[in-house]
């Protein structure tokens, strides 16, 4: 008669699973990190995929003799 039908891969069940969860959390967080710290540090023409030459679109000169009123 056995006395056990467990597997040795049965008894590492919770260390596997926890080493994958890490494995898991590791990658998001390398791209998570990554995303980061490249849109922190990239420009503003950069982030949105302009060229640095273009001017940007809506920033027009205001003219000088406007006057503001109610």
């Amino acid at each position: 008669m056995k006395n056990s039908s467990l597997t040795p891969v049965g008894a590492l069940h919770p260390i596997l699973f926890f080493a994958g969860v890490y494995l898991v959390a590791l990658i998001f967080s390398v791209f998570i990190c990554s995303a980061l710290f490249y849109s922190c540090n990239g420009t503003a023409s950069e982030a949105i995929g302009e060229e640095a030459s273009q001017p940007a679109i809506g920033l027009l000169p205001v003219p000088e003799n406007t006057v503001a009123t109610r």
